[in-house]
């Protein structure tokens, strides 16, 4: 029973900590100047210095990053928050890109917001 028993808790334990995954709540992009501005709301049951989200990036859909937004605190009291990068240099003929956020705990999230340029 005992070896039955161990895998369920290690899955459930697992599955426990997906759940804390910062989530991409709504994304924006503008060009501005020689670059894009992005606007990023995100939501992620912060609990403090050891427990927050503290990043988001843009990807083209093929994952590579184009830009970063380090978040250098912890938003426990503003759920969800919007944070914005300027600058962000989009290769000609982008018409999509990809928004992931980050957990300073769990990581890069599995999911990605998938935004249309305008």
């Amino acid at each position: 029973m005992k070896q039955l028993l161990l895998p369920l808790l290690l899955s459930t334990a697992a599955l426990s900590a997906l759940a804390d995954e910062p989530v991409i709540e709504n994304t924006t992009a503008r060009q501005s100047g020689g670059g894009w501005t992005f606007n990023t709301t995100l939501s992620h049951p912060d609990t403090g210095w050891e427990h927050y989200a503290d990043g988001w990036r843009v990807l083209d859909m093929d994952g590579i990053e184009l830009g970063m937004r380090v978040l250098a605190h912890p938003h426990e009291h503003e759920q969800p928050f919007t944070r914005s990068l300027s600058g962000v240099q989009i290769p000609e003929g982008t018409t999509q890109v990809q928004i992931q956020a980050r957990c300073l705990v769990d990581g890069w999230g599995r999911d990605t917001y998938v935004l249309t340029l305008p």
